[in-house]
């Protein structure tokens, strides 16, 4: 038995050059396989795409999921594929965009079968950090779009989770320990991200002292995290309760003109290698109106910049020292990938063979497979955060896409059930094998 899902209705009309593409993010109970016009949001499969056909349909404001080998993955409703058939594009239905939500009596802050809201996230950090002050340090460290406006919005929180020692958890780069950081839901709609970094923080905190493997990191290592870089955007998800929305970007909607596209995209903002991205404010992958626009973005590179040393020459060909240390991953999905820079051109990293051992290494626990975004998604990025992690301050930086394409564990919105039966089980030694190897990342 599940719940029948009720009619949430949004469609933008987005005009670019001569062309308009009508992307609709409309959400009802429907059976894809009904040949009557569905209003359900689904993903559309397009084949023989080249690289620049794609940017074309990102730059229209095509919600472009997913791209690799010339197929591309679309969502949207029936009229999106009309539009998409309209362009002499010839889409074919892949696979669902939500998944069934059995009838449980779900917990107060809970969304979708159980994915927690900003505050039940923020509030479960504040009682982590209340329970365990030898092992945390909770952080603000900046706000959210709709919080500099002044109106509503969150704080951004970081927590620092070591065996705390006098200088430990500390944001200054000039740290006794090495540093492992991670960041989840800078795409809103990534849901199972940010679940994944709060069983992370879980394990960390309840290992110390019982967990040998657990207890020798805290000992020697200090773990950072930030488990929504996105609030603005993930209460805007979270709105949907069992229908979630489809939003990736933040909340700023001083464009004014792109209804429920509105926001910046924060991957793509980032201040390294910043503007060779979407300029359509109603785009999925709008850059935004400068480099590091917005606040969000702001507040996790200066944290980064906080916690990690600058161990990397400003050419593209430097390679960061054979001792440097740290390492850094940010959560997004999907694809089951581990990506190592570069993302912004189709040349390899310096450490490249480095970066590709570890995320060999990493691999080992979650079979997920191993890259650059050439190799993986098939499309280039500028303004990113692993790019700016590794590309500004030299720290080994990876992408992990969570998850796989297709079934009631793939795509944006898995199951909720998936978190604790696949996605962080499988996970859950990749992110170890990351923090251990904090200390020399490089060193093979």
């Amino acid at each position: 038995m599940h719940m029948k899902r009720r009619l949430v209705a949004a469609g933008v009309a987005i005009g670019v050059a001569a062309a308009t593409a009508t992307v609709g993010v409309l959400n009802a109970q429907a059976d894809p396989a009904d040949p009557s016009p569905s209003t359900e949001p689904v993903t559309w499969t397009v084949d023989g795409l080249t690289e620049a056909e794609v940017a074309e349909l990102e730059q229209l404001g095509f919600d472009v999921a997913h791209d690799h080998g010339g197929e591309a993955q679309i969502i949207g409703d029936e009229a999106v594929a009309d539009e998409l058939r309209a362009l002499g594009h010839e889409p074919e239905f892949f696979d669902t965009v939500y998944k069934d939500v059995a009838v449980t009596a779900q917990q107060e802050g809970t969304y979708y079968g159980g994915y927690r809201t900003v505050d039940a996230i923020e509030g479960h950090l504040q009682d982590v950090a209340d329970a365990n002050p030898s092992l945390t340090r909770l952080y603000d460290i900046g706000d959210s779009w709709l919080k500099t406006q002044g109106e509503g919005g969150h704080d951004v929180f970081a927590i620092c989770v070591s065996a705390i020692a006098s200088g430990d958890c500390e944001q200054d780069p000039d740290s006794a320990k090495p540093r492992f950081s991670l960041i989840a839901q800078i795409h809103a709609r990534e849901i199972a991200t940010g679940e994944i970094a709060l069983r992370w923080i879980d394990k960390l905190v309840e290992g110390y002292g019982t967990d040998a493997e657990v207890t020798d990191l805290l000992d020697t290592t200090e773990v950072w995290v930030v488990p929504v870089v996105n609030p603005d955007g993930v209460d805007i998800v979270a709105s949907g309760g069992d229908d979630p929305v489809l939003q990736r970007k933040n909340a700023n909607d001083s464009d004014g003109n792109c209804g429920s596209r509105l926001g910046i995209d924060l991957n793509r903002n980032s201040s390294f290698e910043w503007g060779e991205d979407s300029t359509n404010p109603c785009s999925e992958t709008f850059q935004g109106s400068s480099a590091a626009s917005e606040p969000e973005t702001q507040a996790v590179e200066d944290w980064l910049r906080a916690l990690h040393p600058d161990q990397r020459g400003e050419a593209e060909d430097d390679p960061a020292p054979d001792d440097a240390r740290d390492v850094f991953i940010t959560l997004h999905s999907y694809g089951e990938y581990i990506i190592v820079p570069w993302g912004y051109t189709s040349n390899v990293a310096p450490n490249d063979a480095a970066l590709r051992a570890l995320g060999a290494a990493m691999s080992d626990s979650n079979g997920y497979f191993v890259g650059t975004n050439d190799d993986t998604v098939g499309y280039s990025t500028s303004g990113t955060t692993d790019d700016m992690v590794y590309g500004e301050l030299g720290v080994a930086s990876f992408t992990f896409e969570v998850g796989p394409d297709f079934g009631t564990c793939g795509g944006f919105f898995p199951a909720f059930s998936c978190v604790d039966s696949t996605l962080w089980p499988e996970n859950e030694g990749a992110l170890m094998t990351a923090a251990q190897a904090a200390a020399a990342p490089y060193a093979g």
